[in-house]
Protein backbone atom coordinates (compact mmCIF):
# COMPACT_ATOMS: atom_id res chain seq x y z
CA UNK A 1 0.00 0.00 0.00
CA UNK A 2 1.39 3.38 -1.10
CA UNK A 3 0.01 6.12 0.55
CA UNK A 4 0.34 10.18 -1.09
CA UNK A 5 -1.25 13.55 -0.99
CA UNK A 6 -3.30 15.03 -3.59
CA UNK A 7 -5.07 18.33 -4.27
CA UNK A 8 -7.95 17.92 -5.93
CA UNK A 9 -9.84 20.45 -8.56
CA UNK A 10 -13.92 19.68 -9.29
CA UNK A 11 -15.44 20.50 -11.99
CA UNK A 12 -12.67 21.08 -14.17
CA UNK A 13 -13.38 21.09 -18.15
CA UNK A 14 -11.51 17.56 -17.94
CA UNK A 15 -10.31 14.76 -16.15
CA UNK A 16 -6.38 15.03 -16.02
CA UNK A 17 -4.20 13.68 -13.61
CA UNK A 18 -0.61 15.33 -13.23
CA UNK A 19 1.18 18.42 -12.11
CA UNK A 20 2.48 19.18 -8.30
CA UNK A 21 0.74 21.76 -5.42
CA UNK A 22 2.89 22.96 -2.55
CA UNK A 23 0.11 23.31 -0.13
CA UNK A 24 -0.17 22.34 3.53
CA UNK A 25 0.03 18.55 3.18
CA UNK A 26 3.71 19.31 1.09
CA UNK A 27 3.66 18.47 -2.14
CA UNK A 28 0.79 16.62 -3.74
CA UNK A 29 -0.57 15.44 -6.71
CA UNK A 30 -2.83 17.56 -8.53
CA UNK A 31 -5.98 16.07 -9.92
CA UNK A 32 -8.17 17.71 -11.78
CA UNK A 33 -11.84 16.04 -12.10
CA UNK A 34 -14.80 17.15 -14.34
CA UNK A 35 -17.63 15.88 -11.99
CA UNK A 36 -18.96 19.05 -9.06
CA UNK A 37 -17.94 18.72 -5.86
CA UNK A 38 -21.13 17.49 -4.32
CA UNK A 39 -22.56 14.14 -2.98
CA UNK A 40 -19.23 12.56 -3.06
CA UNK A 41 -19.33 12.77 -7.06
CA UNK A 42 -15.71 14.45 -7.34
CA UNK A 43 -14.63 11.48 -4.94
CA UNK A 44 -15.51 8.95 -7.02
CA UNK A 45 -14.10 10.81 -10.70
CA UNK A 46 -10.98 11.51 -8.09
CA UNK A 47 -10.43 7.56 -7.56
CA UNK A 48 -11.43 6.80 -10.90
CA UNK A 49 -8.60 8.93 -12.51
CA UNK A 50 -6.00 7.58 -9.96
CA UNK A 51 -6.33 4.29 -10.42
CA UNK A 52 -6.52 4.80 -14.44
CA UNK A 53 -3.18 7.08 -13.85
CA UNK A 54 -1.61 4.08 -12.10
CA UNK A 55 -2.77 1.30 -13.71
CA UNK A 56 -4.97 -0.29 -11.01
CA UNK A 57 -8.37 -0.72 -10.30
CA UNK A 58 -10.40 1.56 -8.83
CA UNK A 59 -11.70 -0.53 -5.56
CA UNK A 60 -7.68 -0.21 -5.14
CA UNK A 61 -7.27 3.50 -4.59
CA UNK A 62 -9.22 5.18 -1.54
CA UNK A 63 -9.34 8.12 0.26
CA UNK A 64 -7.76 8.13 3.67
CA UNK A 65 -7.93 11.42 4.81
CA UNK A 66 -9.83 14.68 3.72
CA UNK A 67 -12.75 13.67 2.33
CA UNK A 68 -14.52 16.82 2.10
CA UNK A 69 -12.07 18.92 1.73
CA UNK A 70 -9.94 19.64 -1.66
CA UNK A 71 -6.46 18.25 -0.06
CA UNK A 72 -6.52 14.54 0.41
CA UNK A 73 -4.10 11.47 1.34
CA UNK A 74 -5.36 8.51 -1.18
CA UNK A 75 -3.82 5.02 -0.42
CA UNK A 76 -3.16 2.71 -3.68
CA UNK A 77 -2.78 -1.04 -3.33
CA UNK A 78 0.23 -1.28 -5.00
CA UNK A 79 4.04 -1.88 -4.52
CA UNK A 80 5.59 0.76 -2.97
CA UNK A 81 8.30 1.00 -5.26
CA UNK A 82 6.46 0.88 -8.83
CA UNK A 83 3.85 3.50 -6.76
CA UNK A 84 6.85 6.26 -5.91
CA UNK A 85 8.28 6.26 -9.80
CA UNK A 86 4.89 6.53 -11.31
CA UNK A 87 3.79 9.68 -8.62
CA UNK A 88 7.39 11.37 -9.39
CA UNK A 89 6.46 10.73 -13.07
CA UNK A 90 2.80 12.36 -12.10
CA UNK A 91 4.25 15.29 -10.29
CA UNK A 92 6.33 16.37 -13.25
CA UNK A 93 9.94 15.22 -12.05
Amino acid sequence: MFRFAVRVRPGARRTAVGGRWDGALGPALVVAVAAPAVEGKANEALRRAVADAFGVRRQAVRVAAGERGRDKWLVVDLDEATAAHRLRTLLGG
